[in-house]
Protein backbone atom coordinates (compact mmCIF):
# COMPACT_ATOMS: atom_id res chain seq x y z
CA UNK A 1 0.00 0.00 0.00
CA UNK A 2 1.12 3.66 -0.93
CA UNK A 3 0.32 6.94 0.28
CA UNK A 4 -0.33 9.80 -2.68
CA UNK A 5 -1.75 12.68 -2.80
CA UNK A 6 -4.72 13.82 -4.92
CA UNK A 7 -2.27 14.97 -7.83
CA UNK A 8 0.10 12.39 -7.44
CA UNK A 9 -3.04 9.71 -8.10
CA UNK A 10 -4.25 12.11 -10.98
CA UNK A 11 -0.78 11.98 -13.07
CA UNK A 12 -0.16 8.31 -12.08
CA UNK A 13 -3.55 7.69 -13.70
CA UNK A 14 -3.21 9.63 -16.79
CA UNK A 15 0.39 7.93 -17.31
CA UNK A 16 -2.00 4.85 -17.44
CA UNK A 17 -3.83 5.89 -19.44
CA UNK A 18 -0.84 6.21 -21.72
CA UNK A 19 -1.14 10.46 -21.99
CA UNK A 20 1.83 11.35 -23.22
CA UNK A 21 1.25 14.89 -23.08
CA UNK A 22 -0.32 17.59 -21.68
CA UNK A 23 -0.58 20.96 -22.44
CA UNK A 24 -1.47 24.05 -20.23
CA UNK A 25 -0.25 26.82 -17.75
CA UNK A 26 0.39 26.49 -14.02
CA UNK A 27 -1.20 28.97 -11.45
CA UNK A 28 -1.82 29.36 -7.81
CA UNK A 29 -4.64 26.71 -7.58
CA UNK A 30 -3.01 24.02 -9.57
CA UNK A 31 0.92 23.81 -8.61
CA UNK A 32 0.57 20.81 -6.43
CA UNK A 33 -0.80 18.97 -9.94
CA UNK A 34 2.34 20.76 -11.16
CA UNK A 35 4.66 19.59 -8.96
CA UNK A 36 3.39 15.79 -9.58
CA UNK A 37 3.86 15.96 -13.43
CA UNK A 38 7.13 17.01 -13.02
CA UNK A 39 8.17 13.71 -11.34
CA UNK A 40 6.71 12.03 -14.43
CA UNK A 41 9.05 10.18 -16.91
CA UNK A 42 6.34 9.78 -19.05
CA UNK A 43 4.33 12.49 -19.66
CA UNK A 44 5.54 15.47 -21.33
CA UNK A 45 4.23 18.99 -20.36
CA UNK A 46 3.87 21.47 -23.35
CA UNK A 47 3.98 25.26 -21.54
CA UNK A 48 1.40 27.40 -23.25
CA UNK A 49 1.24 30.82 -23.94
CA UNK A 50 -2.61 31.02 -23.22
CA UNK A 51 -5.16 28.89 -21.83
CA UNK A 52 -7.23 28.82 -24.67
CA UNK A 53 -3.85 27.85 -26.67
CA UNK A 54 -3.27 24.78 -24.54
CA UNK A 55 -6.85 23.57 -25.26
CA UNK A 56 -6.36 23.62 -29.41
CA UNK A 57 -2.58 21.94 -29.08
CA UNK A 58 -4.43 19.07 -26.86
CA UNK A 59 -7.36 19.21 -30.22
CA UNK A 60 -4.12 19.07 -32.95
CA UNK A 61 -2.97 15.71 -30.88
CA UNK A 62 -6.52 14.44 -30.97
CA UNK A 63 -7.39 15.25 -33.96
CA UNK A 64 -4.52 13.86 -36.04
CA UNK A 65 -3.61 10.54 -33.90
CA UNK A 66 -5.72 7.97 -31.89
CA UNK A 67 -4.80 9.82 -28.77
CA UNK A 68 -7.46 11.60 -26.22
CA UNK A 69 -5.96 15.25 -25.67
CA UNK A 70 -5.29 16.38 -22.17
CA UNK A 71 -5.03 20.05 -20.93
CA UNK A 72 -4.48 21.71 -17.72
CA UNK A 73 -5.63 25.18 -16.87
CA UNK A 74 -5.56 26.63 -13.17
CA UNK A 75 -8.94 27.78 -11.45
CA UNK A 76 -10.84 31.79 -12.32
CA UNK A 77 -9.32 33.22 -15.76
CA UNK A 78 -7.38 29.82 -16.59
CA UNK A 79 -10.69 27.93 -16.45
CA UNK A 80 -12.73 30.43 -18.78
CA UNK A 81 -9.77 30.98 -21.39
CA UNK A 82 -10.10 27.24 -21.78
CA UNK A 83 -13.57 27.19 -22.25
CA UNK A 84 -13.88 28.33 -26.45
CA UNK A 85 -11.53 25.02 -26.73
CA UNK A 86 -13.83 23.14 -25.02
CA UNK A 87 -16.58 24.17 -26.97
CA UNK A 88 -14.75 23.69 -30.16
CA UNK A 89 -14.11 20.36 -29.21
CA UNK A 90 -17.40 19.61 -28.24
CA UNK A 91 -19.38 21.09 -31.30
CA UNK A 92 -16.80 18.52 -33.53
CA UNK A 93 -17.08 15.96 -31.66
CA UNK A 94 -13.00 15.67 -30.62
CA UNK A 95 -12.30 13.21 -27.12
CA UNK A 96 -10.58 16.18 -24.56
CA UNK A 97 -9.57 15.65 -21.01
CA UNK A 98 -9.45 19.19 -19.40
CA UNK A 99 -8.52 19.37 -15.63
CA UNK A 100 -8.61 22.46 -14.27
CA UNK A 101 -6.87 24.23 -10.51
CA UNK A 102 -10.23 25.32 -7.88
CA UNK A 103 -9.79 27.12 -4.95
CA UNK A 104 -10.04 24.84 -2.14
CA UNK A 105 -13.13 23.37 -0.95
CA UNK A 106 -14.36 25.27 2.32
CA UNK A 107 -13.82 28.69 -0.25
CA UNK A 108 -16.33 27.33 -2.71
CA UNK A 109 -19.26 29.69 -3.31
CA UNK A 110 -17.17 32.45 -1.31
CA UNK A 111 -16.13 34.65 -4.24
CA UNK A 112 -12.51 33.54 -3.27
CA UNK A 113 -9.62 34.88 -5.39
CA UNK A 114 -9.50 33.27 -8.37
CA UNK A 115 -12.79 31.39 -8.08
CA UNK A 116 -15.51 31.20 -10.84
CA UNK A 117 -18.09 28.21 -11.27
CA UNK A 118 -16.34 26.40 -13.48
CA UNK A 119 -18.39 23.69 -12.90
CA UNK A 120 -21.37 25.21 -13.63
CA UNK A 121 -20.06 27.29 -16.67
CA UNK A 122 -18.74 24.14 -18.39
CA UNK A 123 -21.71 22.24 -18.37
CA UNK A 124 -23.10 23.54 -21.38
CA UNK A 125 -19.94 23.01 -23.78
CA UNK A 126 -18.46 19.66 -22.86
CA UNK A 127 -19.81 16.03 -23.04
CA UNK A 128 -19.45 15.73 -19.16
CA UNK A 129 -17.73 17.62 -16.28
CA UNK A 130 -16.97 16.51 -12.82
CA UNK A 131 -16.67 18.79 -9.41
CA UNK A 132 -14.05 16.58 -7.55
CA UNK A 133 -14.98 16.68 -3.72
CA UNK A 134 -12.35 14.15 -2.01
CA UNK A 135 -9.22 12.51 -3.25
CA UNK A 136 -10.86 9.13 -2.83
CA UNK A 137 -12.92 9.90 -6.33
CA UNK A 138 -9.89 10.14 -8.79
CA UNK A 139 -9.83 6.76 -8.87
CA UNK A 140 -12.98 6.37 -10.15
CA UNK A 141 -13.50 10.04 -11.69
CA UNK A 142 -10.30 9.87 -14.07
CA UNK A 143 -10.57 6.73 -15.70
CA UNK A 144 -14.45 7.11 -16.31
CA UNK A 145 -13.35 10.78 -17.72
CA UNK A 146 -11.24 9.04 -20.73
CA UNK A 147 -14.48 6.69 -20.96
CA UNK A 148 -16.89 8.88 -21.45
CA UNK A 149 -14.62 11.40 -23.75
CA UNK A 150 -14.27 8.04 -26.33
CA UNK A 151 -17.10 6.24 -25.93
CA UNK A 152 -19.95 7.13 -28.77
CA UNK A 153 -19.70 10.17 -29.92
CA UNK A 154 -16.52 11.75 -28.95
CA UNK A 155 -16.82 14.73 -26.64
CA UNK A 156 -14.31 16.76 -23.83
CA UNK A 157 -14.71 16.18 -20.36
CA UNK A 158 -13.94 18.83 -17.89
CA UNK A 159 -12.69 17.85 -13.73
CA UNK A 160 -12.44 20.54 -11.66
CA UNK A 161 -10.31 19.83 -9.29
CA UNK A 162 -9.99 21.77 -5.70
CA UNK A 163 -6.34 22.89 -4.58
CA UNK A 164 -6.89 20.94 -1.16
CA UNK A 165 -8.31 17.83 -2.84
CA UNK A 166 -5.16 17.94 -5.03
CA UNK A 167 -3.00 18.04 -1.64
CA UNK A 168 -5.31 15.55 0.57
CA UNK A 169 -2.99 11.86 0.93
CA UNK A 170 -4.75 9.27 0.73
CA UNK A 171 -3.51 5.38 0.67
CA UNK A 172 -3.63 3.30 -2.93
CA UNK A 173 -4.15 -0.32 -2.40
CA UNK A 174 -4.58 -1.10 -5.89
CA UNK A 175 -5.17 1.08 -9.47
CA UNK A 176 -8.23 0.98 -11.27
CA UNK A 177 -8.45 -0.17 -14.91
CA UNK A 178 -7.81 2.80 -17.63
CA UNK A 179 -10.92 4.36 -18.92
CA UNK A 180 -11.77 2.73 -22.67
CA UNK A 181 -14.20 3.40 -24.99
CA UNK A 182 -17.60 0.89 -24.72
CA UNK A 183 -18.17 -1.42 -26.90
CA UNK A 184 -20.40 0.30 -30.08
CA UNK A 185 -23.99 -0.13 -29.66
CA UNK A 186 -25.41 -3.13 -31.61
CA UNK A 187 -26.92 -2.55 -34.73
CA UNK A 188 -30.43 -3.26 -36.14
CA UNK A 189 -29.64 -5.76 -39.30
CA UNK A 190 -32.85 -5.45 -39.97
CA UNK A 191 -32.27 -1.87 -41.06
CA UNK A 192 -29.20 -2.55 -42.49
CA UNK A 193 -30.45 -4.59 -45.08
CA UNK A 194 -33.06 -2.08 -45.67
CA UNK A 195 -30.53 0.55 -46.37
CA UNK A 196 -28.77 -2.15 -48.60
CA UNK A 197 -32.15 -2.80 -50.79
CA UNK A 198 -32.39 1.24 -50.85
CA UNK A 199 -28.80 1.37 -51.71
CA UNK A 200 -29.26 -1.66 -54.60
CA UNK A 201 -32.23 0.12 -56.13
CA UNK A 202 -30.85 3.55 -56.13
CA UNK A 203 -30.55 5.15 -59.75
CA UNK A 204 -29.27 7.96 -58.52
CA UNK A 205 -27.55 7.50 -54.83
CA UNK A 206 -25.26 10.26 -53.60
CA UNK A 207 -22.81 9.60 -50.29
CA UNK A 208 -22.66 12.08 -47.51
CA UNK A 209 -19.80 11.84 -45.58
CA UNK A 210 -19.65 14.04 -41.72
CA UNK A 211 -16.95 14.05 -39.56
CA UNK A 212 -17.30 11.13 -38.12
CA UNK A 213 -16.31 8.81 -40.70
CA UNK A 214 -12.86 10.38 -40.31
CA UNK A 215 -11.18 7.21 -38.49
CA UNK A 216 -9.12 5.44 -40.38
CA UNK A 217 -10.77 2.34 -40.77
CA UNK A 218 -14.97 4.24 -41.35
CA UNK A 219 -12.72 6.12 -43.90
CA UNK A 220 -11.72 3.09 -45.44
CA UNK A 221 -14.87 1.72 -45.93
CA UNK A 222 -16.62 4.81 -47.38
CA UNK A 223 -13.90 4.92 -50.35
CA UNK A 224 -14.75 0.90 -50.73
CA UNK A 225 -18.52 1.55 -50.62
CA UNK A 226 -18.14 4.41 -53.06
CA UNK A 227 -15.88 2.23 -55.02
CA UNK A 228 -18.04 -1.21 -55.29
CA UNK A 229 -21.25 0.41 -56.14
CA UNK A 230 -19.83 3.66 -58.14
CA UNK A 231 -21.73 6.28 -55.79
CA UNK A 232 -20.44 9.56 -55.60
CA UNK A 233 -19.73 11.44 -52.58
CA UNK A 234 -20.05 15.03 -50.99
CA UNK A 235 -18.18 15.88 -48.24
CA UNK A 236 -18.56 18.12 -44.95
CA UNK A 237 -16.32 20.36 -44.15
CA UNK A 238 -14.67 17.83 -41.30
CA UNK A 239 -14.54 15.25 -43.86
CA UNK A 240 -12.47 16.55 -46.71
CA UNK A 241 -9.52 14.12 -45.84
CA UNK A 242 -12.07 11.12 -45.75
CA UNK A 243 -11.91 10.05 -49.40
CA UNK A 244 -8.88 11.33 -51.82
CA UNK A 245 -9.77 14.26 -53.48
CA UNK A 246 -8.70 12.75 -56.49
CA UNK A 247 -10.92 9.40 -56.40
CA UNK A 248 -13.38 9.66 -59.37
CA UNK A 249 -16.04 9.17 -56.92
CA UNK A 250 -14.83 12.46 -54.71
CA UNK A 251 -17.32 15.53 -55.42
CA UNK A 252 -15.36 17.66 -52.99
CA UNK A 253 -17.05 20.02 -50.71
CA UNK A 254 -20.77 20.73 -50.65
CA UNK A 255 -23.00 23.88 -48.99
CA UNK A 256 -21.93 27.41 -48.85
CA UNK A 257 -18.57 27.51 -50.61
CA UNK A 258 -18.65 24.38 -52.35
CA UNK A 259 -18.27 23.68 -56.57
CA UNK A 260 -21.66 24.86 -57.75
CA UNK A 261 -21.52 21.27 -59.72
CA UNK A 262 -21.45 19.38 -56.31
CA UNK A 263 -24.38 21.47 -54.87
CA UNK A 264 -26.43 20.63 -58.22
CA UNK A 265 -26.26 16.86 -58.46
CA UNK A 266 -27.07 16.95 -54.84
CA UNK A 267 -30.90 17.94 -55.96
CA UNK A 268 -30.27 15.12 -58.70
CA UNK A 269 -29.92 12.78 -56.17
CA UNK A 270 -33.06 10.00 -55.76
CA UNK A 271 -30.90 8.79 -52.35
CA UNK A 272 -28.61 10.51 -50.19
CA UNK A 273 -26.87 8.08 -47.75
CA UNK A 274 -25.57 10.28 -45.01
CA UNK A 275 -23.02 8.79 -42.55
CA UNK A 276 -21.35 10.42 -39.44
CA UNK A 277 -22.75 14.20 -40.33
CA UNK A 278 -25.80 16.26 -38.17
CA UNK A 279 -26.88 18.36 -41.31
CA UNK A 280 -25.28 21.53 -40.31
CA UNK A 281 -27.16 24.63 -41.84
CA UNK A 282 -23.89 25.57 -43.83
CA UNK A 283 -23.61 22.19 -45.51
CA UNK A 284 -27.61 21.49 -46.40
CA UNK A 285 -28.11 25.54 -46.62
CA UNK A 286 -32.13 26.04 -45.64
CA UNK A 287 -33.15 22.58 -44.78
CA UNK A 288 -36.39 23.05 -46.33
CA UNK A 289 -34.80 23.16 -49.97
CA UNK A 290 -31.73 20.40 -49.12
CA UNK A 291 -33.05 17.49 -51.41
CA UNK A 292 -36.41 17.32 -51.69
CA UNK A 293 -36.67 15.09 -54.49
CA UNK A 294 -34.66 12.45 -52.37
CA UNK A 295 -34.77 9.48 -49.84
CA UNK A 296 -32.75 9.97 -46.84
CA UNK A 297 -30.61 6.84 -44.89
CA UNK A 298 -28.92 8.36 -41.84
CA UNK A 299 -26.12 6.98 -40.05
CA UNK A 300 -24.98 8.27 -36.61
CA UNK A 301 -23.44 7.42 -33.44
CA UNK A 302 -25.57 9.91 -31.55
CA UNK A 303 -29.37 9.07 -31.29
CA UNK A 304 -30.15 12.82 -31.04
CA UNK A 305 -28.68 13.73 -34.74
CA UNK A 306 -31.56 11.20 -36.49
CA UNK A 307 -34.34 12.88 -37.20
CA UNK A 308 -33.42 16.13 -36.00
CA UNK A 309 -33.23 17.86 -38.81
CA UNK A 310 -34.46 16.23 -41.35
CA UNK A 311 -36.67 12.53 -40.86
CA UNK A 312 -35.15 10.04 -42.70
CA UNK A 313 -36.94 7.12 -44.80
CA UNK A 314 -34.19 4.78 -42.60
CA UNK A 315 -32.17 5.86 -39.61
CA UNK A 316 -29.62 3.82 -38.09
CA UNK A 317 -27.99 4.60 -34.40
CA UNK A 318 -24.44 2.67 -34.86
CA UNK A 319 -20.57 3.62 -34.90
CA UNK A 320 -20.19 3.98 -39.13
CA UNK A 321 -17.28 1.30 -39.00
CA UNK A 322 -19.63 -1.54 -37.57
CA UNK A 323 -22.18 -0.18 -39.87
CA UNK A 324 -20.54 -0.08 -43.32
CA UNK A 325 -18.76 -3.30 -42.25
CA UNK A 326 -22.50 -5.32 -41.88
CA UNK A 327 -23.64 -3.28 -44.94
CA UNK A 328 -20.87 -3.74 -47.54
CA UNK A 329 -21.04 -7.06 -48.09
CA UNK A 330 -25.20 -6.75 -48.88
CA UNK A 331 -24.69 -3.76 -51.56
CA UNK A 332 -24.55 -4.92 -55.33
CA UNK A 333 -21.23 -3.93 -57.84
CA UNK A 334 -22.82 -2.10 -59.77
CA UNK A 335 -21.32 0.72 -62.86
CA UNK A 336 -24.22 2.77 -62.68
CA UNK A 337 -22.95 4.65 -66.00
CA UNK A 338 -25.97 6.50 -66.93
CA UNK A 339 -25.86 8.60 -62.99
CA UNK A 340 -22.14 9.21 -63.68
CA UNK A 341 -22.88 10.53 -67.22
CA UNK A 342 -25.38 12.39 -65.60
CA UNK A 343 -22.60 13.83 -63.12
CA UNK A 344 -20.34 14.48 -65.68
CA UNK A 345 -22.23 16.56 -67.92
CA UNK A 346 -23.48 18.28 -64.34
CA UNK A 347 -19.35 18.84 -63.73
CA UNK A 348 -19.38 20.33 -66.86
CA UNK A 349 -22.38 22.16 -66.66
CA UNK A 350 -21.66 23.90 -63.13
CA UNK A 351 -17.83 24.28 -63.35
CA UNK A 352 -15.78 25.88 -59.91
CA UNK A 353 -15.10 29.19 -61.98
CA UNK A 354 -11.45 28.70 -63.29
CA UNK A 355 -8.42 30.04 -60.83
CA UNK A 356 -6.86 32.62 -62.79
CA UNK A 357 -4.22 33.09 -61.32
CA UNK A 358 -1.94 30.49 -60.39
CA UNK A 359 0.71 31.85 -59.51
CA UNK A 360 2.62 31.39 -55.64
CA UNK A 361 1.55 34.76 -54.85
CA UNK A 362 -2.06 34.22 -55.44
CA UNK A 363 -4.00 32.01 -52.62
CA UNK A 364 -4.89 29.57 -54.59
CA UNK A 365 -1.44 29.24 -56.42
CA UNK A 366 0.39 29.35 -52.60
CA UNK A 367 -2.69 26.51 -52.09
CA UNK A 368 -1.85 24.35 -54.90
CA UNK A 369 2.11 24.84 -55.31
CA UNK A 370 2.66 24.32 -51.28
CA UNK A 371 0.26 21.09 -51.82
CA UNK A 372 3.32 19.76 -54.53
CA UNK A 373 6.18 20.98 -52.03
CA UNK A 374 4.84 19.03 -49.05
CA UNK A 375 3.60 16.13 -50.46
CA UNK A 376 0.41 13.49 -49.31
CA UNK A 377 1.65 13.03 -46.19
CA UNK A 378 1.48 16.77 -44.56
CA UNK A 379 -0.96 17.37 -41.81
CA UNK A 380 -3.35 20.63 -42.66
CA UNK A 381 -4.31 22.70 -40.29
CA UNK A 382 -6.46 26.12 -41.00
CA UNK A 383 -7.66 29.10 -39.07
CA UNK A 384 -11.31 30.27 -39.58
CA UNK A 385 -11.79 32.87 -42.68
CA UNK A 386 -11.60 33.25 -46.20
CA UNK A 387 -8.57 30.89 -46.58
CA UNK A 388 -10.18 28.21 -44.80
CA UNK A 389 -12.63 28.10 -47.50
CA UNK A 390 -10.13 28.30 -50.12
CA UNK A 391 -8.33 25.32 -48.73
CA UNK A 392 -11.67 23.64 -48.45
CA UNK A 393 -12.06 23.76 -52.26
CA UNK A 394 -8.91 22.86 -54.07
CA UNK A 395 -6.54 21.09 -51.48
CA UNK A 396 -5.62 17.58 -52.90
CA UNK A 397 -6.07 15.87 -49.48
CA UNK A 398 -5.17 12.19 -49.85
CA UNK A 399 -5.33 10.26 -46.21
CA UNK A 400 -7.53 10.55 -43.42
CA UNK A 401 -6.53 12.69 -40.68
CA UNK A 402 -4.58 14.88 -42.94
CA UNK A 403 -6.96 17.79 -42.19
CA UNK A 404 -7.62 19.38 -39.17
CA UNK A 405 -10.06 22.51 -39.20
CA UNK A 406 -12.19 24.15 -36.96
CA UNK A 407 -16.03 23.52 -38.10
CA UNK A 408 -18.85 24.05 -36.17
CA UNK A 409 -17.92 26.55 -33.44
CA UNK A 410 -15.62 28.83 -36.37
CA UNK A 411 -13.07 29.44 -34.32
CA UNK A 412 -10.31 32.24 -35.31
CA UNK A 413 -7.24 31.41 -33.93
CA UNK A 414 -7.18 27.36 -33.83
CA UNK A 415 -4.76 26.64 -36.51
CA UNK A 416 -1.53 27.64 -35.49
CA UNK A 417 -2.05 26.03 -32.04
CA UNK A 418 -3.80 22.54 -33.78
CA UNK A 419 -0.67 22.54 -35.41
CA UNK A 420 1.41 22.42 -32.59
CA UNK A 421 -0.53 19.81 -31.39
CA UNK A 422 -0.11 17.64 -34.80
CA UNK A 423 3.28 18.04 -34.84
CA UNK A 424 3.82 17.12 -31.45
CA UNK A 425 1.95 13.80 -32.29
CA UNK A 426 3.68 13.08 -35.03
CA UNK A 427 6.92 14.27 -35.11
CA UNK A 428 7.53 12.68 -38.50
CA UNK A 429 4.82 14.25 -40.77
CA UNK A 430 4.97 17.99 -41.85
CA UNK A 431 2.70 20.03 -40.45
CA UNK A 432 1.34 23.57 -42.58
CA UNK A 433 -1.03 25.70 -41.22
CA UNK A 434 -3.05 28.63 -43.59
CA UNK A 435 -3.99 31.05 -41.96
CA UNK A 436 -5.56 34.55 -42.12
CA UNK A 437 -3.62 37.82 -40.58
CA UNK A 438 -6.85 38.11 -38.36
CA UNK A 439 -7.14 34.90 -37.40
CA UNK A 440 -3.04 34.60 -36.70
CA UNK A 441 -3.58 37.88 -34.40
CA UNK A 442 -6.26 35.51 -31.72
CA UNK A 443 -2.98 32.79 -31.19
CA UNK A 444 -0.13 33.73 -32.08
CA UNK A 445 1.69 33.58 -28.67
CA UNK A 446 1.93 30.25 -29.44
CA UNK A 447 4.74 31.24 -32.18
CA UNK A 448 6.68 30.98 -28.87
CA UNK A 449 5.36 27.10 -27.43
CA UNK A 450 6.57 26.26 -31.12
CA UNK A 451 10.26 27.78 -30.97
CA UNK A 452 10.43 26.45 -27.60
CA UNK A 453 9.70 22.88 -28.13
CA UNK A 454 11.15 23.23 -31.32
CA UNK A 455 8.71 22.12 -33.36
CA UNK A 456 9.32 22.61 -37.45
CA UNK A 457 5.69 23.45 -38.31
CA UNK A 458 4.89 26.35 -41.00
CA UNK A 459 2.25 28.85 -41.27
CA UNK A 460 1.19 30.17 -44.86
CA UNK A 461 -0.37 33.43 -43.70
CA UNK A 462 -2.71 35.23 -46.31
CA UNK A 463 -2.30 38.79 -45.13
CA UNK A 464 -5.04 41.51 -46.08
CA UNK A 465 -5.24 43.46 -43.79
CA UNK A 466 -8.55 42.79 -42.51
CA UNK A 467 -11.25 40.32 -41.26
CA UNK A 468 -11.87 39.00 -44.80
CA UNK A 469 -14.43 36.45 -44.69
CA UNK A 470 -16.79 39.23 -42.41
CA UNK A 471 -16.34 41.92 -44.68
CA UNK A 472 -17.39 39.59 -47.59
CA UNK A 473 -20.54 39.34 -45.74
CA UNK A 474 -20.81 42.78 -45.39
CA UNK A 475 -20.16 43.53 -48.75
CA UNK A 476 -22.59 40.97 -50.07
CA UNK A 477 -25.56 41.31 -47.56
CA UNK A 478 -25.28 44.52 -45.76
CA UNK A 479 -23.93 46.84 -48.02
CA UNK A 480 -21.17 48.86 -45.82
CA UNK A 481 -17.94 47.60 -44.90
CA UNK A 482 -17.51 48.38 -40.82
CA UNK A 483 -15.12 47.69 -38.53
CA UNK A 484 -13.36 44.54 -40.80
CA UNK A 485 -10.21 46.22 -42.28
CA UNK A 486 -7.27 47.14 -40.09
CA UNK A 487 -5.69 50.74 -40.02
CA UNK A 488 -2.25 49.59 -38.58
CA UNK A 489 -0.28 47.24 -40.64
CA UNK A 490 1.25 44.21 -38.67
CA UNK A 491 4.78 43.78 -39.58
CA UNK A 492 4.21 40.01 -39.42
CA UNK A 493 7.96 38.77 -40.20
CA UNK A 494 9.55 40.81 -37.82
CA UNK A 495 7.30 39.89 -34.72
CA UNK A 496 7.88 36.12 -35.94
CA UNK A 497 11.54 36.51 -36.05
CA UNK A 498 10.92 37.69 -32.20
CA UNK A 499 9.87 34.62 -31.49
CA UNK A 500 12.76 32.98 -32.98
CA UNK A 501 11.05 31.77 -36.38
CA UNK A 502 12.60 31.78 -39.70
CA UNK A 503 10.27 34.09 -41.92
CA UNK A 504 9.77 35.18 -45.43
CA UNK A 505 7.57 37.92 -47.11
CA UNK A 506 6.86 36.53 -50.65
CA UNK A 507 6.19 40.01 -51.66
CA UNK A 508 9.43 40.62 -50.78
CA UNK A 509 11.46 37.61 -52.76
CA UNK A 510 13.15 37.64 -55.92
CA UNK A 511 12.07 34.18 -56.58
CA UNK A 512 8.92 33.83 -54.34
CA UNK A 513 8.52 30.11 -55.17
CA UNK A 514 12.23 28.93 -54.69
CA UNK A 515 11.30 30.34 -50.91
CA UNK A 516 8.07 29.09 -50.66
CA UNK A 517 9.82 25.72 -51.18
CA UNK A 518 12.81 26.32 -49.19
CA UNK A 519 10.21 27.95 -46.08
CA UNK A 520 8.56 24.10 -46.38
CA UNK A 521 11.76 21.70 -46.26
CA UNK A 522 13.27 24.22 -43.66
CA UNK A 523 13.95 21.91 -40.48
CA UNK A 524 12.77 25.62 -38.14
CA UNK A 525 9.40 27.05 -37.32
CA UNK A 526 8.53 28.94 -40.35
CA UNK A 527 6.17 31.95 -41.43
CA UNK A 528 5.29 32.78 -45.08
CA UNK A 529 3.48 36.38 -45.45
CA UNK A 530 1.70 36.45 -49.01
CA UNK A 531 0.40 39.79 -49.30
CA UNK A 532 -3.88 39.37 -50.63
CA UNK A 533 -6.40 42.33 -51.58
CA UNK A 534 -8.84 43.14 -49.02
CA UNK A 535 -11.41 42.94 -51.93
CA UNK A 536 -10.43 39.69 -53.30
CA UNK A 537 -13.39 37.41 -52.20
CA UNK A 538 -14.01 33.37 -51.97
CA UNK A 539 -16.31 32.46 -54.39
CA UNK A 540 -18.81 30.59 -54.79
CA UNK A 541 -21.25 31.34 -51.69
CA UNK A 542 -24.53 30.75 -50.71
CA UNK A 543 -26.33 32.81 -48.59
CA UNK A 544 -27.01 32.38 -45.00
CA UNK A 545 -30.54 30.80 -45.35
CA UNK A 546 -31.02 29.95 -48.99
CA UNK A 547 -30.97 27.19 -50.82
CA UNK A 548 -27.71 25.35 -51.63
CA UNK A 549 -28.79 25.83 -55.48
CA UNK A 550 -29.73 29.93 -54.80
CA UNK A 551 -25.12 30.13 -55.69
CA UNK A 552 -23.73 33.98 -55.74
CA UNK A 553 -20.83 33.34 -58.34
CA UNK A 554 -19.09 37.07 -58.21
CA UNK A 555 -19.39 40.40 -56.77
CA UNK A 556 -23.06 42.21 -58.06
CA UNK A 557 -22.06 45.05 -59.50
CA UNK A 558 -23.80 48.40 -57.64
Amino acid sequence: MTFLTGAEIVVKLLERQGVKFVSGIPGGSNLPLYHALAQSSQIRHVLARHEQGAGFIAEGIARSSAQVGVCFATSGPGATNILTALANAKLDSIPLVCITGQVNRNLLGTDAFQEVDTYGISAPITKHNFLVRSADELTTIIPKAFHLATSGRPGPVLIDLPKDVQQEKIEISEWPSPGMPDVPPSISLQKIKQAADLINNAKRPVLYLGGGTRTLQAAQLCEKLATKSNIPAVKTLMALDVLPTVHPMSLGILGMHAAPFTNVVLEYADLIIILGARLNDRTTGAISYFCPKAQIIHVDIDAAELGKNRIPEIDILGDVSVVLAELLPKIKAQKRSAWRQKVCEIRAQYPMQPIENAEVQSAYGAILITASIAGNDAIITTDVGQHQMRVAQVYPFAKSQQWLTSGGLGTMGFGLPAALGAALANPYRKVICFSGDGSLLMNMQEMATAAEEELCIKVILFDNKSLGLVGQQQDLFVGQRFATDYRTQVDFVAIAKGFGWQAYDLACETNPQQALKSAIQSAKPTLIRIPIAANEHVFPMVKPGSANTDMIMEMPNV
